[in-house]
């Protein structure tokens, strides 16, 4: 694949022992994360969308998948190639998928510039670009904190921009805000051990297409100690609380579009939406990692924080 040349500025932060540290790298990577002076997780230009990889919980364990970043977990299965961890993207953008992997160059969301960098957060401007044309603009911001000795948040905020024309985002259950977690994490596979759980008390297969405050896949990392990887949206956020693409091979993705798919209405433009040309809307969600139970996770009590931010 060709290697991306980015135009991108930075602003060193300084080392530190304790807490999060960003630094700029050289691309594909372009930026690494540290807590505690230990490698967190990195933001990668490398694939038609930015993600963040790996997700590192307080064990050391890789909670979000390897495949295709890594192609050394033994057993890991190798199916759909664009779900690289941790990314957004959505699978109708003015009839253009963002979501599905496809070769060269067209539809990729581009990282222009990575600024605005501190100890905990960082910002990159992005644009979803298809057929000639810059779809959407993107502002991302990625901070991180530290909820207690065992549990990570990842907060996200996106102000996305329609650009050269109107943007409207397709009904379709293939999107929007994702990971994908390890093996052990999933209900199914050779080595799944895991279960899923909702903020409204469902459990497993239950909370694909429902809406809830937050899903989280639980059980056992790759060193078989206790996990949590969850999302939380924000009652800021379009349509909250929003619909979970949650499946049982692992793939967990907050979807405020796909309404025919998940309510299994006739419709199938019921989940449109729709930005004129300069206008935007902003996007904030959360992803908590925990070493740790579900109850130890307290994960209502994080999303009670979490939603109180502005």
């Amino acid at each position: 694949m060709k290697r991306l040349i980015l135009p991108l500025l930075f602003t060193a932060a300084a080392s530190a022992d304790e807490g999060f540290t960003i630094k700029a790298t050289t691309e594909p990577t372009t930026v690494q994360v540290e807590l505690d002076g230990k490698p967190f997780t990195a933001f990668h230009t490398d694939s038609k969308v930015p993600y963040l990889y790996p997700l590192l919980s307080e064990s050391g364990a890789t909670l979000s998948r390897r495949w295709p970043m890594d192609d050394s977990a033994k057993g890991e299965e190798r199916d759909h190639p664009h779900h690289r961890s941790f990314w957004m993207s959505h699978g109708e953008v003015n009839g253009h998928d963002f979501w599905a992997f496809q070769f060269g160059k067209d539809p990729r969301i581009e990282t222009k510039k990575v600024h605005g960098m501190k100890n905990d957060s960082f910002t990159v401007d992005l644009a979803w670009t298809a057929g000639g044309k810059t779809h959407l603009t993107e502002e991302r911001t990625y901070s991180f904190k530290k909820l207690d000795d065992k549990t990570t948040l990842i907060g996200v905020s996106s102000k996305l921009t329609a650009a050269d024309g109107d943007a409207k985002f397709g009904d379709t259950k293939e999107g929007f805000f994702a990971l994908r977690v390890d093996r052990t994490l999933r209900q199914k596979g050779a080595q799944a051990k895991g279960h899923i759980a909702d903020s409204e008390g469902r459990k497993d297969n239950d909370c694909w297409g429902k809406r809830s405050k937050w899903v989280a896949f639980t059980g056992p990392d790759e060193k078989d100690e206790p996990a949590v990887l969850a999302i939380f949206d924000h009652p800021s956020n379009l349509r909250f609380p929003t619909w979970w693409h949650a499946r049982d091979y692992g793939l967990l993705a907050a979807n405020p579009f796909g309404i025919h798919d998940f309510e299994k209405k006739d419709d199938k433009h019921l989940g449109d939406h729709v930005l004129k040309k300069g206008e935007s809307m902003t996007f904030r969600y959360g992803v908590v990692l925990h070493h740790g139970s579900l109850e130890s996770a307290r994960l209502a009590d994080h999303w009670t924080d979490f939603s109180q931010t502005p």
